[in-house]
C-alpha cells in the first residue's frame, strides 16, 4: 500500500525567539541528517524552505510527540510558524508543557504536519493512495518565559486559525498569561514529503473494469454563526468573510 505519509525533517542553524525572522527568507534549504532521509519514497522529499514553510503556514494543527515516563505519546495542538521556530501553547499544568520547562536542555520532540490533498483510487487495492504534503520536525521544545515572545507566540496561533483575527480580540491579561504557557521548537532538522499526480496502476491492470482516479480533498469553512450575546448589528468582519 501506498498510505505511508511520513515526511522527513533536515538541518539548519536554529532561530532563538519570535523576533528573528527567516535569516535567509524562503530561499536556501535545509541539510538533509540521518533522521530527515526517508527510508522510502525518498523522491518525495523536500528540504527547500519554501516548500516546507508553505505547508507549515497553509496550516494550524500539528500532532507533537515525545517519550513520557519512556512510553510514547503523540498529541494534537495548535501551533503557528514564526520565522525558523515553531510555537505552540497549553496549559501551566500540561506534561510536555512543565517537561520542556523542566528538562535541561528541554524536552526532544517530534512534530509532524500534514494536508490531504485527494484520494487516488487505483484499480488495484495495493496501489490506493493520498496525494499529501507533510512536514516532519525534529528537535527540542524549550519553555519560552520571555513575555514579549510568549505575546507574539499566541498572536500568530490566533493568525494561523483565522488570519488578522489577532488585531481584533482583546490581547491576553496578565493572569491569562500566567496560566499559559508557550514552546519553542527551532527549525533545525526539517524536512517535507510530497505525494501528487495519478493513479499508479500497473500495466496488466489497466484494462480491468473497476473505476479509478483522483478525488480532489479540500477544506471547506460554513456560514458564520454569530454569538448569541453580539451586539446587534455587529457585522461578520472581512477577514473572516474571506475565509
Amino acid at each position: 500500500m501506498e498510505f505511508a505519509m511520513t515526511a522527513t525533517p533536515a538541518t539548519e542553524t536554529p532561530g532563538t525567539t519570535a523576533e528573528k525572522t527567516d535569516r535567509t527568507g524562503s530561499t536556501g534549504s535545509y541539510e538533509p541528517t540521518d533522521l530527515t532521509v526517508p527510508s522510502r519514497s525518498r523522491h518525495r522529499a523536500r528540504y527547500d524552505r519554501e516548500t516546507v514553510h508553505s505547508i507549515l503556514d497553509a496550516a494550524y494543527i500539528c500532532h507533537l510527540g515525545f517519550v513520557r515516563d519512556g512510553a510514547p505519546v503523540v498529541l494534537p495542538t495548535l501551533f503557528a510558524r514564526v520565522g525558523e521556530s515553531l510555537y505552540m501553547h497549553g496549559s501551566t499544568g500540561s506534561r510536555p508543557l512543565l517537561a520542556a520547562g523542566s528538562t535541561d536542555p528541554g524536552l526532544p520532540v517530534c512534530v509532524t504536519v500534514t494536508h490531504v490533498d485527494a484520494l487516488v483510487l487505483a484499480r488495484s487495492a495495493f496501489h490506493h493512495s493520498l496525494n499529501y504534503r507533510s512536514v516532519v520536525v525534529h528537535g527540542t521544545a524549550h519553555q519560552v518565559t520571555d513575555e514579549a515572545e510568549c505575546r507574539i507566540a499566541l498572536d500568530a496561533m490566533v493568525d494561523a486559525v483565522v488570519p488578522g483575527r489577532s488585531a481584533d480580540v482583546r490581547p491576553a491579561n496578565a493572569r491569562e498569561l500566567a496560566a499559559t504557557a508557550v514552546i519553542r521548537v527551532d527549525l533545525a532538522e526539517v524536512s517535507a514529503k510530497i505525494r501528487s499526480g495519478p493513479v499508479n496502476d500497473d500495466a496488466e491492470d489497466l484494462d480491468l473494469p473497476h473505476w479509478a482516479g483522483v478525488v480532489p480533498v479540500a477544506p471547506a469553512y460554513g456560514t458564520p454563526v454569530p454569538d448569541a450575546a453580539l451586539a446587534p448589528g455587529t457585522a461578520v468582519p472581512d477577514y473572516l468573510s474571506a475565509l
